[in-house]
C-alpha cells in the first residue's frame, strides 16, 4: 500500500511516500480502504517531535474515512463494504495517511449517507475532542454561557455547533474575518480578539474551551462564574500558576486528551446525519502532497479543517 512516512523528526519536507505491508486485520479489527484522512495539529507536532519522543511515528494521521476491506475474529458491527468512519487510538495508533489503516472495530462508526468521505475524514478527532469536553466532561445544559477561543479553528467551530446542540449560548473569539462563517454554524455572540478584550465583552459563563493556553487560559479563569469550568487542549508552563489561581476563584480547571470513543463517534455520526454538525473545509491535498497539507497547516491561518484525499 501506499504511505506517508517519515525517517527522521522535522518540517514538512521530511515526509516521503512510502510502499508498505498492507495493515491485516486482527481479532477485533477491521482494515479500512483510506478515501480520505483529516489532518490535524497534532500530526505535525509528532512530526517535528514532541519532547517524550526519540523516534518519528511510521505513518501519521489519526482520522481515518473509508469502505470496511477485511474484518477481524469476532467482529460483529461491520463487514467488508461497509462505509465507515472514525479515530485510530490516540495517541499510540496512527496509520491514516496510507491506502489502508487498521484499529479496533469500537474506533469506528457508519459514516451517514449524507456526507462525503472528505466530509467525514474531517470530523473525528476534532469533533471528539469538542463532544468529549462539553458533553462528558462539562455536561453541558440548555441555557448555560459558553465562551470558545478559537472558534474558527479545527476544535473551535466544531464546539461552536456541538454547544448549540446542547442549547447553550454560545460566544467565540475570532478575527472578524471569520464572524459570518461562525454565525452560519450558530455563534450566539462573536468577540474580535484583535480589537476587544474578552474579558470585558464575554460577561460571566459557566464554560471555557481553551486551546491556547498562556495569557489567554490566565484571563479566562476570571470570566467563569463560581463552580465554573475551563477545559484545556494545550499544556504549557503555567499550569500550575492557573490550577492554583482557579482553586483560589472557585472555579475548576482541567486538562483533556481526546481518546477513541465509539458512543461519541456514533453520537457526531447522528448530529452530522440531521444537519447539526459540519467540518468546514480549508483546503483538500492529494495523499502524495503530505508535505504541502503540513506546510499550510502551519501557516496558522487556516479555518476549519485540512483533509488528504486518497481516493
Amino acid at each position: 500500500m501506499r504511505a506517508i512516512s517519515q525517517n527522521v523528526l522535522g518540517g514538512p519536507e521530511v515526509l516521503e511516500e512510502v510502499t508498505r505491508p498492507r495493515a491485516v486485520a486482527g481479532p477485533g479489527e477491521i482494515v479500512v480502504r483510506v478515501h480520505a484522512a483529516g489532518v490535524n495539529p497534532t500530526d505535525w507536532k509528532h512530526r517535528a517531535g514532541l519532547p517524550w519522543m526519540s523516534e518519528p511515528v511510521p505513518v501519521l494521521g489519526w482520522d481515518v474515512s473509508g469502505v470496511v476491506e477485511e474484518a477481524g475474529r469476532g467482529v460483529t458491527l461491520f463487514k467488508p463494504g461497509d462505509e465507515v468512519f472514525g479515530m485510530l487510538p490516540y495517541p499510540h495508533g496512527p496509520g491514516a495517511y496510507a491506502e489502508f489503516a487498521k484499529a479496533p472495530t469500537r474506533c469506528f462508526t457508519r459514516k451517514p449517507a449524507n456526507i462525503d468521505h472528505v466530509q467525514a475524514a474531517a470530523l473525528p478527532l476534532a469533533a471528539l475532542t469538542a463532544y468529549q469536553a462539553l458533553v462528558d466532561t462539562a455536561d453541558v445544559q440548555p441555557g448555560q454561557r459558553v465562551l470558545i477561543h478559537a472558534a474558527a479553528g479545527g476544535v473551535g467551530h466544531l464546539a461552536v455547533q456541538i454547544a448549540k446542540a446542547r442549547g447553550a449560548y454560545v460566544i467565540g473569539t475570532a478575527s472578524v474575518a471569520k464572524h459570518d462563517l461562525l454565525r452560519d454554524l450558530g455563534a450566539d455572540e462573536l468577540i474580535d480578539y484583535r480589537t476587544t478584550d474578552f474579558t470585558d465583552a464575554a460577561g460571566t459563563v459557566d464554560v471555557v474551551l481553551d486551546t491556547l493556553a498562556g495569557d489567554v487560559r490566565t484571563r479566562s479563569l476570571g470570566v467563569l462564574r463560581k463552580d465554573g469550568i475551563l477545559i484545556s487542549f494545550v499544556a504549557g508552563d503555567g499550569d500550575a500558576a492557573d490550577a492554583k489561581k482557579a482553586a483560589e476563584l472557585g472555579v475548576r480547571m482541567t486538562g483533556l486528551l481526546v481518546e477513541a470513543d465509539h458512543a461519541g463517534m456514533r453520537a457526531i455520526a447522528g448530529l452530522a446525519e440531521q444537519g447539526r454538525l459540519r467540518a468546514h473545509i480549508d483546503a483538500t491535498f492529494p495523499l502524495a502532497e503530505a508535505v504541502k497539507a503540513h506546510a499550510h497547516g502551519e501557516t496558522g491561518r487556516t479555518t476549519g479543517k485540512i483533509v488528504l484525499v486518497v481516493r
